[in-house]
């Protein structure tokens, strides 16, 4: 029963991350945030840095922190794939030569 529930766990948190993840839910925080960009405007200064603060930048810049943190996990995934395609020639050419010379 525990391993259900951590799956279930597990599930949810990857299917939120999945939504959130997105431009187009960064999209939607940021017109979500601007529903209440007026009343922070008058409520001053003070109002409104905590509100580009605490509901826009916070809202915003989660989603695409996410997203930008994908795009760098597969440039990375692309790149060690690349460097291991690379390091099986460099071995299959170190045997060849060393066949050749024995």
């Amino acid at each position: 029963m525990a391993d259900a529930y951590r799956r279930g766990k597990e599930w949810l948190a990857l299917t939120i991350c999945q939504l959130v993840g997105t431009m187009e839910c960064a999209a939607v925080f940021t017109g979500l945030a601007l529903v209440s960009l007026p009343a922070a405007i008058h409520g001053g200064v003070a109002t409104l840095i905590a509100w580009t603060a605490q509901t826009f930048l916070q809202l915003v810049l989660l989603s695409v922190i996410m997203v930008g943190q994908d795009i760098q996990q597969r440039k990375h995934d692309e790149s060690r794939a690349l460097l291991e395609e690379l390091h099986e020639m460099h071995r299959e050419i170190h045997q060849i030569l060393t066949a050749d010379s024995a």
